[in-house]
């Protein structure tokens, strides 16, 4: 089982996704932004860490990185503002990529979006953009990079109840449940590096189990 530092643990998804990690017998830290949010993390079996991923420099995250195994992304500036969506969604995540190579993380879980590339195609005035530039930009470093990575990239997000399936081959992009999300990170991450390294995992809700999706992967080079 492997030590997890989820970066952005008080998300959703990442909420969600906390107490699969643990009952699969992962040891998990969260980073969260504000002291008030470490009771609601610890009571899902995680250890919180207070930490401000906007502000902290690589060398700083690498500290916080040290004697992890996997490294998920799941935080985000949750739009809005376009200045902190680039500190935040593109900024924050290259310094956090680059900490975690430093650290000797074996395995980097990036948490994107459908249709994250820099062909995003959104326009240059809608309000979504500067988050699919951000996006696209720690994609691509994540890509190009030296990490063992696996990059989610789920559809429109729902709270609808988690299936526990999915489809993993849309032709274009629907909807999935953030429950189905958090069982995706939490079967890619017990699967580990092995078998999802330098793998892109577009997804919507479907019919195929996650847990038949994910083995059905095959890692890049």
């Amino acid at each position: 089982m492997a030590k997890v530092m989820i970066v952005g643990g008080h998300g959703k998804v990442a909420l969600l996704a906390t107490p699969l990690l643990v009952a699969a017998g992962h040891r998990v830290t969260s980073i969260i932004r504000h002291r008030d949010q470490a009771a609601e993390v610890a009571d899902l079996g995680a250890e919180p860490l207070v930490a401000d991923v906007e502000t902290i420099d690589t060398e700083e995250f690498a500290g916080l990185l040290q004697g992890e195994e996997t490294v998920i992304w799941s935080a985000g500036a949750g739009g809005g503002n376009p200045a902190r969506t680039r500190a935040v969604d593109r900024d924050a995540a290259i310094r956090s990529m680059d900490a975690a190579q430093a650290a000797g993380i074996g395995h980097y879980v990036m948490v994107s979006y459908f249709g994250s590339r820099p062909d995003h195609g959104v326009p240059a005035d809608s309000s979504f953009f500067p988050y699919a530039e951000a996006k696209a930009a720690a994609d691509a470093h994540l890509r190009a990079g030296g990490l063992a990575w696996t990059i989610l990239l789920p559809s429109r997000l729902t709270l609808e109840e988690p299936s526990g399936r999915i489809d993993p081959a849309p032709g274009a992009a629907g909807a999935v449940s953030r429950g189905n999300v958090a069982e995706v990170i939490a079967t890619v991450v017990s699967r580990g590096p092995a078998g999802t390294a330098r793998v892109d995992l577009a997804f919507n809700d479907g019919e195929v189990p996650i847990l038949r999706a994910v083995e059905a992967l095959r890692p890049g080079r």
